[in-house]
């Protein structure tokens, strides 16, 4: 399995999907996406502000004055964990295996001319969130611009 994520079209909106497999229980990957001292650190703008329920909200700030906030439309701890940012939708579920567990993280969005951004972006953060999982210490590495050219050619 791939940690690149790949980038599919329905219902006229775009689908960027990323898989990927951990040894560990669903349970404990859960608390690595939304606890907020862990969701802050892997997610883009989060403010760690968050009321974890179906239809609870989570506030961001993108540092240059816009605040914003997103709705919560799943949480099934430790299986799924939806929400909608603005006009885009963020799906995050975790499927038990043998091994752990495989996480699928998909991103709904409309405009296409932004997918390679997006998807070079979304492999960052969850390259961040595999290393808080695994106990690593948290180094964003600037590997954006070869994401992007990847992404250019393979989306």
């Amino acid at each position: 399995m791939s940690n690149y994520g790949r980038l599919y079209e329905r219902d006229g909106r775009n689908i960027l999907v990323f898989k990927r497999k951990y040894s560990y229980s669903p349970e404990k990957v859960f608390r690595f996406i939304t606890e907020p001292d862990y969701f802050t650190r892997w997610y883009p703008f989060a403010t760690g502000d968050m009321d974890l329920r179906v239809g609870g909200k989570i506030k961001f700030d993108d540092g240059e004055g816009s605040f914003y906030e997103a709705v919560i439309t799943e949480f099934l701890p430790p299986y799924s964990f939806c929400f909608r940012e603005i006009d885009d939708l963020l799906e995050i579920s975790l499927d038990e295996t043998a091994q752990g567990c495989t996480l699928t993280f998909s991103h709904t969005f409309d405009d296409r001319t932004m997918a390679i951004y997006t998807a070079a972006g979304w492999h960052r953060c969850l390259d961040v969130l595999d290393q808080l999982i695994h106990g690593h210490t948290v180094e964003w590495k600037d590997n954006a611009f070869e994401l992007r050219e990847y992404y250019k050619t393979n989306l």
